[in-house]
This record gives structure tokens, sequence and C-alpha cells, in this order.
């Protein structure tokens, strides 16, 4: 149990930024099923954007510090190789 007055505020804090990342990457670990799925198929646009969302969901997961941004460039890399495998 916190004691002070500041650790009772970052026990608070730290629920609420809990919560957060644990949505976030719910978010993402659907988004990158999505993905999977579309690049089983065969719709190249269908991938593409589903890529992009996921791609941009990753950016923003990163501008939030909810994933260190070298494990969304590989998670992003493999999306590329979705798109390209897509396209042919």
């Amino acid at each position: 149990m916190a004691n002070t007055k500041s650790a009772i505020k970052a026990a608070r804090k730290s629920i609420r930024n809990a919560a957060r990342n644990q949505a976030t990457k719910t978010r993402l670990k659907t988004l990158a099923k999505a993905v999977q799925k579309a690049a089983a198929g065969t719709d190249a646009e269908v991938t593409r954007t589903t890529a992009i969302a996921y791609c941009s969901a990753l950016d923003r997961a990163v501008k939030a510090n909810v994933i260190h941004r070298n494990s969304a460039s590989n998670h992003k890399a493999q999306c590329a190789k979705y798109i390209f495998v897509a396209k042919k």
C-alpha cells in the first residue's frame, strides 16, 4: 500500500496507464490478425488498406510509448512483405 501522497497518485496513474496500454495492445493484435487474413485472400487492395491501418496504429502506439519503436519497425517490415506479395 502506498504511504505518501505522491505514491498514491502514482498508483492511480499506473492503473490508468495500464488500462490504456492494454486497450492499445489488444487493438494492435486485432489489426495484425486482420492483415494476415487479408493477405491470405486474393484482393490486393484490401490487404493494402488493412496494412496501412495497422502501420498507423503501430506508429500511434510508439508515440504513446506502449511498444518499442524497433518492435513496431519489425512489424511494419512484415506488413510491407504482405503488401509486396499481394501485388503479384
